[in-house]
């Protein structure tokens, strides 16, 4: 069984940087994909990105393309998530997640393994 487990969210001052990290255990990934989608109070899951395992192909969402960098380290089995120029707009609960194959998945339903997510609260 695949287990995901998030860190280094926290309270941060629009404009600042932050940088949380996914340690992922229980299988092999070079056939995965790793993501991160996050959820305001009172909102839907949203994508934030991806990343293909084994070629390091990314893909991110509309919202953080530019500002957000997904990062992987194979020998720590690690995906990390670089968030600059953060807006009170990204507070959100973010989540790793996994799913088979290479393919860039929007759909939360289609990733088959999640975090217990880390908080990013963006405030003055």
């Amino acid at each position: 069984q695949v287990q995901l487990v998030e860190s280094g969210g926290g309270l941060v001052q629009p404009g600042d940087s932050l940088s949380i990290s996914c340690a992922a255990s229980g299988r092999t990934f070079s056939s995965y994909t790793m993501g991160w989608f996050r959820q305001a109070p009172g909102k839907e899951r949203e994508f934030v990105g991806c990343i293909h395992w084994g070629g390091g192909s990314r893909y991110y969402g509309d919202s953080v393309k530019g500002r957000f960098t997904i990062s992987r380290d194979n020998a720590k089995n690690t995906v990390y998530l670089q968030m600059n120029s953060l807006k009170p707009e990204d507070t959100a609960v973010y989540y790793c997640v996994a799913r088979m194959g290479w393919s860039f998945e929007l759909d939360p339903a289609r990733y088959d393994y999640w975090g217990q997510g880390t908080q990013v609260t963006v405030s003055s």
